[in-house]
């Protein structure tokens, strides 16, 4: 299923975003300062989906090769593997405490060593989740050092017991079968899958608005996902199996129109907000069968627009509401994801959530920042952030290695030598 060979792929960093509407691709590749860039960005009408639940393996990995090839195209790169995203109504997360005593390096010490703190989120994984389910994200929110709370990183830090809080983020096994059996299928290794909200977080949020408290709420076509974070970690994860692709059936039954008119319509035309529109503003309507197309006042397509948006976002405030959260949420909410570019979206949520409301685009991190810069990018691009992010705390491992071989041994030879100062020298 390749096509012409491109140019190699070594150093590429690719995320693929696969949505119930569309699905992008993005390339990320580092500079010669080591600085990433994106160089490829693909879009795809998506069909295989519903509600972010594959339903239909054949159209999504047509999906997924059609943007995949495109971003090739872009950037003049042949893509072997990818960091997919995940999503739909069956994520759920759960915060879970783990505890262990401190093994130490000396137990004189008893200071916390890297195996210490391994085995005290291994102990808080050890959560009852039923068979048809799988462990996707632990995220460590912080640490308790003999009663000290509040701790970020332990390391080296000298105590008896150590406690760890972590965010435990958990899938379907059988949807997360399938949406590598896609990816796979068009010819594509997949790296790892990535929640799709935390991708879409790393590319949009600061660092001062998830120590404060933020609210991410991407907007996609199928889905609305829901992400807390608190204290600089996530919180709370959820899914509502409503999105988008409501607004649009709600315009094309009402109007009586196709669902690809009203789609568009939404996108040239659509208002959430009705102070933002000018009462005698009108939008041309296509006739269907032959029909002359008709003018309909734009007022009248947000009164459609609107109730709908208002229903999504007061699902997401009554999740939002019921968390047992030590403090307000001063980092306000954030929306992406597609459905935050429409026009009155942030007026809407700033109404309903009353705290301040932004869109969110995906940060700049060079290459072409016009391509990429939009909230329907958001989640593609973080994807490829977090895949940096990953790939860079394995190298120092893979550069120990290549430092040994440079000095003329194989990692093997090391540690052979090793063996034979301890035994005989």
């Amino acid at each position: 299923m390749r096509r012409r060979p491109l140019l190699a792929s070594d150093g590429l960093i690719v995320g693929l975003d696969i949505g119930t509407t569309k699905v992008c691709a993005v390339i990320g590749e580092r500079n010669e300062s080591g600085l990433l860039e994106i160089t490829g960005v693909g879009v795809s009408p998506s069909t295989g989906l519903r509600k972010g639940v594959v339903v239909n393996i054949e159209a999504t990995l047509r999906s997924v090769s059609a943007a995949i090839e495109a971003a090739e195209m872009m950037s003049g790169r042949e893509v072997h593997s990818c960091w997919t995203g995940i999503g739909g109504a069956h994520i759920d997360g759960l915060n879970s405490r783990g505890v262990v005593a401190v093994t130490g390096k000396g137990k004189e010490t008893r200071e916390i060593g890297a195996e210490d703190i391994a085995r005290v989120i291994e102990a808080a994984r050890a959560v009852v989740i039923p068979m048809d389910r799988q462990v996707l994200h632990v995220i460590p929110q912080s640490y308790i050092v003999d009663d000290q709370r509040g701790i970020r990183n332990p390391l080296d830090m000298i105590g008896v017991r150590l406690e760890s809080e972590v965010h435990i983020i958990t899938g379907s096994v059988t949807s997360a079968q399938n949406l590598v059996k896609c990816v796979n299928r068009a010819g594509f290794r997949v790296n790892d899958l990535i929640l799709q909200s935390l991708a879409a977080g790393r590319s949009t949020l600061t660092a001062e608005e998830k120590e404060l408290g933020v609210v991410l709420i991407d907007l996609g076509g199928g889905t609305t996902d829901i992400l807390v974070f608190s204290d600089g970690a996530p919180y709370f994860t959820t899914t509502i199996p409503v999105g988008g692709t409501q607004v649009t059936s709600d315009l094309s039954i009402l109007k009586n129109i196709a669902f690809e008119t009203a789609e568009r319509i939404k996108q040239e035309a659509g208002c959430c907000w009705e102070p933002l529109i000018d009462s005698d503003e009108d939008v041309i309507v296509p006739g269907v069968g032959g029909r002359p197309p008709l003018p309909i006042p734009r007022s009248q397509i947000c009164s459609i627009i609107q109730p709908r948006m208002e229903e999504i976002l007061s699902l997401a405030k009554d999740k939002i509401g019921k968390l047992p959260l030590s403090r307000p949420l001063g980092g306000g909410i954030v929306l992406t994801g597609g459905g935050s570019q429409l026009a009155g979206v942030a007026e809407l949520a700033a109404r309903i959530f009353e705290v301040p409301v932004r869109v969110g685009v995906p940060m700049s991190v060079g290459g072409l920042v016009e391509e990429y810069r939009s909230p329907a990018f958001s989640t593609a691009v973080g994807l490829v952030l977090e895949g940096a992010d990953r790939e860079a705390k394995a190298a120092p491992d893979r550069g120990s290695d290549s430092r040994q071989r440079e000095k003329g041994q194989s990692p093997l030879f090391g540690k052979l030598a090793e063996w034979l100062k301890k035994e005989f020298f």
